[in-house]
């Protein structure tokens, strides 16, 4: 047992240094590196769109550029959110990737950091905020509790109502959440927690939460709702929006909204500043194209208006939307994680 638990900190360890490394590659500007790299491989006949976002919002993209004439003119990858970010930094403009949909905060920060990565986008649509000339929101996650309605009446406990009640040792070994070294979401979480009992308290709750979790601390931050699903955890933290779809659909799934609020993360539109002038100008208009013609898709699974005269489905809408108290940046992930990193 000794040496297992010694096995698996020694993997935490190694994963926490590598996701700080990309944090740190965004403390700093890395265009000296880029020179030995080719500019835009991807197909002449082609847009690169490399992307962090979920299978959800994968599709609508895919159905919005198809349905508007952009069939076969793209191919899209995905990536995890640290991964992506990484690539990001390290390769700046020489990025294989004609046009990115991102994490917006690692957006902001690579054009900062980088320089002059992304070019400015010609979108008519009024955002409901100021957004930076270089890119969109297309999306905004939320997070959410969520349970499985079988499994929690054989627990026989109470349906949490607060991300806080998550650490109560009545819920060990019941509850599943993501870990902020593999997946943004859990951000979500944290940044709830941060901003309701601050940053001495958040260490204490966080601690109790993953003692909970046990071996359901999650890397992905789909992780969670699948460990539900399957009966493997009775309660879990996650994508709010896919606990919505599950329980649509007639799965024993349904969801709470946590007192402390349900947190934003915004991912946006942007195109790489290549060489190719034919190219941008087509990886623009298709950037445009999703942010014009595809936000409607996008509302039927992430219900937060950004964008002048939308309208949320009240029915699915959050009920206690919030924003963090700061600006979302690369450095404040960083100190999150650092805080996440010292309750394990």
């Amino acid at each position: 047992m000794k040496n297992t638990k010694r096995s698996m900190v020694g993997k935490r360890a190694l994963r926490f240094l590598a996701f700080l490394f990309v944090l740190i590659l965004g403390a700093t500007s890395l265009t000296a590196c880029n020179g030995g790299l080719n500019k835009s491989k991807s197909s002449k006949n082609q847009i690169a769109i490399y992307s962090n976002a979920d299978d959800e919002a994968i599709e609508v993209m895919k159905k919005t550029l198809d349905e508007n004439g952009y069939k076969g003119k793209y191919t899209i990858k995905t990536f995890g959110t640290s991964e992506l970010g990484g690539k990001m930094f390290a390769e700046g403009k020489d990025m294989e990737a004609d046009m990115i949909c991102m994490s917006s905060f690692y957006v902001e920060s690579a054009q900062q950091k980088v320089g002059d990565m992304f070019v400015d986008l010609d979108v008519q649509k009024k955002a409901s905020e100021e957004y930076a000339s270089y890119y969109r929101p297309v999306l905004a996650n939320q997070g959410a509790i969520f349970y499985n309605t079988k499994e929690i009446k054989q627990a026989g406990v109470d349906v949490p109502k607060s991300i806080k009640e998550l650490a109560d040792s009545k819920y060990k070994g019941l509850v599943s959440v993501p870990d902020i070294t593999g997946s943004s979401t859990a951000w979500l979480m944290i940044q709830a927690i941060i901003n309701e009992y601050g940053e001495a308290e958040t260490k204490n709750i966080l601690n109790g939460i993953y003692k909970n979790a046990g071996d359901n601390l999650e890397q992905s931050g789909s992780g969670p709702i699948k460990k539900v699903l399957a009966g493997e955890a009775v309660i879990g933290f996650g994508l709010r929006h896919q606990a919505v779809v599950h329980k649509a659909d007639g799965n024993p799934i349904d969801y709470v909204d946590p007192i402390e609020g349900d947190f934003l993360l915004t991912e946006g539109m942007a195109v790489l500043n290549h060489d190719d002038a034919d190219k941008v100008k087509l990886a623009k208009e298709m950037a445009n194209c999703i942010i014009e013609k595809g936000r409607a898709g996008m509302m039927e699974y992430y219900p937060v208006a950004l964008y002048d005269g939308e309208v949320t489905d009240k029915q699915h809408a959050a009920s206690n939307t919030k924003k963090f108290s700061e600006p979302l940046t690369v450095e404040l992930l960083k100190k999150h994680t650092e805080i996440s990193e010292s309750a394990k």
